[in-house]
This record gives structure tokens, sequence and C-alpha cells, in this order.
């Protein structure tokens, strides 16, 4: 038996870049930032893969610097290279699970203006949002 399952909170690094494919289904793909435990170190960046309803509430609600939280699993993207015939590779975490963290007033400044927000701004896992936290 094996276990593929990462679970990460972190920044969005960009706007979302949505596709849409004839079947009707769509892809949104994004990085995401995730800090280290010392605030000296740089982050730690991994690419997103998001499908479905998913990938629309991504498109619709997440912009750069959005806090999300996440659950996926690991896959390793392999191509040839068109221009070189190297065979290359790419870490993608495929998300299963998306959470928007930021508090309400965060996502509607970060949407500036772009409508009124759906996302669930709750905790993740249980956590309190940044709105109840007392400090």
């Amino acid at each position: 038996m094996g276990v593929n399952s990462i679970t990460l909170v972190g920044r969005a690094g960009r706007d979302p870049e949505v596709r849409y494919f004839e079947s009707g289904s769509m892809v949104a793909n994004l990085t995401l930032a995730v800090n280290r435990r010392s605030r000296d170190d740089e982050p730690d960046w991994f690419n997103l893969e998001i499908w479905g309803k998913q990938a629309q509430v991504a498109a619709d609600y997440v912009r750069k610097g959005s806090l999300l939280g996440i659950i996926g699993s690991f896959k390793l993207d392999r191509w040839t290279d068109r221009a070189s015939g190297e065979e290359r590779t790419k870490p993608v975490i495929r998300v299963d699970r998306l959470e928007l963290l930021g508090s309400k007033r965060d996502s509607e400044a970060a949407m500036a203006g772009a409508g009124s927000y759906g996302g669930g701004g709750g905790g993740f896992g249980g956590e309190p949002s940044e709105e109840e936290v007392p400090f």
C-alpha cells in the first residue's frame, strides 16, 4: 500500500493560468510559496495543477498573494523537449482540495472590485480563520 498525500499552506505566487478544453473540462495552474520555519530562509515553491470545479474557484477567487491551503498528490510530469530532444521532468502537485484561507476582507481587496466574495474563507482542517484569532 502506498500513500501519496501532500498538505500545504502558502501564498499564490501568481494569478492562476486557466485553460479550457473542448471536452468542457478546465485546468488552472499556479505556483504556491510556502515559508520555512526560519524567516531568514527562502520559501519553497510548488507548481499546482487544479482541475474541474476547483479550477473554476481558483480562476474566480485566487490572485497573486492569496493565502491558500491545499491537499493533493505529487506527480512528475515528463515530456520530450522539442528543441533539444531531451527528456524533461517537472514536479507538480495535483490539487484534490483547495481552501481559500485569507479573511473575506483580504480576498475582496485582492479581487479589487471584481465582484462579491464566494469562497470558503474559513479555516483549513478545523483551524480558526485569521479573523477568529485574538492576536
